[in-house]
């Protein structure tokens, strides 16, 4: 696929971002391995890795202490931190780091808990993977606050708005809400949730893993108060990532061990951290703005967030188009039942589907022996599988990421079609 032009920035082809991925020299049964499971995490390019190696090998320490492997380890995160930042547009100082971003919800919701009493209420959604959706659960056990649940419309996979202002009322504490369905690709309206929350003096809550990849992410156009998503899930290492306003992240009554420090953002993060994940973190958000050729002419302290929004504006466009081929192609296999927004809507180009009379489980082997690596199941948004109502199998789910090419999006169609003909 040819490179595009996005903002004055010339987006890398196709070709040459797959270059960056060992991942794509594998074969599988005599197929190149086409994976379009990047919704469930996305393959890492040389570069992450590279780093990830450099710290391990040159700088690998504990922090805060006074020799130089311990100093540099203190700026290697403190550089992460500056590039996870610039990819949410906030503070350096507003970046947290943790296990993956269910660990850090957990985390917060139960140091925001503490605060909260016995009426005090929540407002979640259909649409939402559960780590968005049992951490505040579990408030409903340990505090005895009540959780609302905001429909989504089945028909077209979209948020119930009206449903959602109805359910966010003065009695409401946070709306926690997905930016982007992990199952089903739908694009949430964050800045009128947004308006919804303020209007009751609630706090926002927005779960960023699945729109991130897609989207450039902007804390300050959302209006959110707090903000979560995984590097893995933009071609990074497992790990995830928190924003929050310092004020905020300050006052919340993290539990924490006595000697550790209070200060936001290390309040948040108990324990030693992974410290090579952290690097890898920053080492994906810097690769994703290299893809956008002749950055270097930018401006310094403006550069890397332009980058990366020309890069994903570019993406998200190529991305539009397999989606749509996607979306049509599938809809001409008969026995196949597509979910979610047309390709015209408000989605990332992620896709669920049925084939009619063959378990999602059997789909996925038989495109796997065909070299097309697809994920299948509830994906932990079990709600949206469950009002859905195509029982405990789930759905079949294809994602297109930065190297996924339109001969594989062919693949997957001829395979879907000659599996729906068995």
């Amino acid at each position: 696929m040819s490179a595009t032009a996005v903002g004055g920035l010339k987006l890398a082809s196709t070709d040459e971002i797959r270059s960056h991925f060992p991942a794509m020299e594998r074969k599988h049964r005599g197929h190149a391995v086409a994976y379009l499971d990047g919704p469930g995490g996305t393959q890492v390019p040389r570069a992450v890795v590279d780093r990830m190696a450099e710290y391990l090998y040159h700088h690998n320490a504990n922090t805060h202490w006074r020799y130089p492997t311990s100093a540099e380890t203190d700026e290697l995160i403190m550089d992460a931190r500056r590039a996870l930042a610039d990819f949410v547009n906030g503070a350096p100082e507003e970046i947290a780091f943790g296990a993956n971003m269910t660990t850090l919800t957990f985390h917060l919701a139960r140091g925001l808990g503490r605060a909260w009493q016995k009426g005090d209420e929540i407002v979640v959604t259909e649409l939402d993977h559960h780590a968005n959706v049992a951490p505040w659960r579990a408030l409903e056990r340990e505090r005895g606050v009540r959780v609302q649940m905001a429909r989504m419309r089945t028909e077209d996979g979209s948020l119930d708005y009206d449903d959602l202002a109805r359910k966010i009322t003065r009695k409401t504490k946070l709306v926690a809400i997905g930016a982007a369905s992990n199952a089903l690709g739908t694009m949430v309206d964050v800045p009128r949730v947004a308006a919804m929350a303020r209007a009751q003096h609630a706090l926002l809550f927005v779960d960023a893993v699945h729109y991130a990849p897609h989207a450039l992410t902007d804390v300050k156009a959302f209006e959110c108060d707090f903000l979560a998503c995984s590097a893995y899930k933009f071609y990074g290492p497992h790990i995830g990532v928190l924003w929050g306003k310092r004020d905020l992240l300050q006052e919340v009554d993290i539990p924490k061990l006595d000697p550790a420090p209070n200060e936001a953002p290390e309040n948040l993060e108990t324990g030693t951290q992974n410290h090579e994940g952290i690097v890898g973190a920053g080492a994906a958000v810097d690769y994703l703005a290299s893809l956008s050729e002749d950055a270097s002419l930018l401006p310094a302290p403006t550069r890397r967030r332009i980058a990366i929004g020309a890069t994903l504006t570019g993406l998200h466009l190529r991305g539009k188009k397999l989606f749509e081929r996607l979306w049509n192609g599938l809809g001409d296999v008969r026995g196949v039942t597509r979910y979610g927004l047309a390709p015209n809507e408000s989605r990332t180009p992620t896709l669920a589907f049925r084939v009619n009379g063959t378990s999602c489980d059997d789909v996925a082997v038989a495109m796997a022996q065909r070299g097309v690596f697809v994920s299948h199941g509830d994906f932990y948004a079990a709600t949206v599988i469950e009002r859905l109502g195509v029982g405990s199998d789930g759905v079949v789910r294809v994602g297109c990421s930065a190297y996924t090419t339109s001969d594989e999006i062919e693949r997957v169609v001829r395979a879907v079609g000659e599996i729906a003909k068995r």
